[in-house]
């Protein structure tokens, strides 16, 4: 078997070119007109850095089954012309994982610089512990 990438780099730079990056302002904008932020993260991390409020959290291993509409599994907010934008700490599996939803046809792209950069531009951090397939409160 022949890897199509020689390198989890090169596999990254191919995710980055299928999706949008938000900055986290341009992402904030975009929430406030009907995206909705996911929390890709596991609780650990969650826990540790905080959550961003009014996003969905769904650990990477269930996202494509939670907002793929026709997956059987998915939440309510998932639907055909949702727009989401999937966040991680930093913003490197969060640019992976919004490229898998773009392959399934979904609106999906991903926050730049993670939940590190939102606090960074002074946008709003609250402290993590939020059960999975829930919205992080305010």
């Amino acid at each position: 078997m022949t890897a199509e990438f020689d390198s989890v780099d090169a596999l990254l730079a191919h995710a980055r070119r299928s999706i949008h990056r938000h900055p986290p302002v341009e992402a904030a904008r975009l929430v406030a007109e009907g995206a909705f932020l996911v929390d890709i993260r596991p609780a650990w991390q969650r826990t540790e850095d905080g959550e961003i409020p009014g996003a969905v959290v769904v650990e990477r291993n269930h996202l494509e089954w939670r907002l793929h509409p026709e997956s059987g599994a998915a939440l309510p907010q998932a639907t055909r012309d949702q727009a989401w934008i999937v966040y991680c700490t930093e913003g490197y599996t969060s640019s992976l994982a919004a490229a898998s939803l773009v392959s399934l046809g979904l609106r999906a792209g991903d926050l730049e610089g993670g939940i590190h950069a939102w606090r960074e531009a002074g946008l709003p951090v609250v402290a993590g512990g939020t059960p999975v397939e829930q919205i992080v409160p305010a």
